[in-house]
């Protein structure tokens, strides 16, 4: 068995509709024979994190419970395929610095997992800074433990 937790965030367009599809788009890719344990956290607004932007950002955090053994890299390039179905546009600049988009898709953590590759870090490697991300993850999973801190998503939230 495998958790998976997913954050979907969107700051332009119809956001709410935008993360709706989104979350459809997961279900039908992650879980097509309708197996898996799928929950969702009440939506967050925020801030945008990392950038100046006058839009603000609808954050919904996903949780997927599922009997098989997972792929990290195989469920990051499906994450990644459902952001350029949805908007198949850059999440950032020219110059590095982070855009406003319509879909944004970070795979957070899987179980206890510790990855460091080029293409895939886990868990987040920022996911104890930002607020929009720990919320959800309180919410649906409390007793879930950063593997390398030890500390829980609520224990992280405080230190913010």
């Amino acid at each position: 068995m495998s958790r998976i937790h997913v954050n979907i965030g969107s700051n332009i367009g119809d956001r709410a509709a935008l993360i709706e599809r989104a979350v459809a788009a997961l279900c039908e890719h992650l879980d097509p024979e309708g197996t898996a344990e799928i929950r969702l956290a009440p939506i967050v607004e925020s801030e945008p994190w990392g950038f100046e932007s006058d839009n603000r950002f609808l954050n919904l955090g996903v949780m997927i419970d599922t009997a098989d053994d997972v792929n990290p890299h195989e469920i990051l390039n499906c994450l990644q395929a459902v952001e350029r179905e949805i908007a198949d546009c850059p999440h950032r600049k020219a110059d590095g610095s982070y855009a406003d988009r319509p879909i944004d898709i970070d795979l957070i953590a899987i179980d206890d997992m510790m990855i460091d590759t080029p293409a895939l870090r886990l868990p987040h490697p920022r996911m104890h800074l930002r607020g929009f991300v720990l919320q959800p993850i309180a919410y649906l999973d409390p007793y879930w433990r950063h593997p390398e801190s030890g500390k829980t998503a609520r224990e992280m939230l405080k230190e913010l």
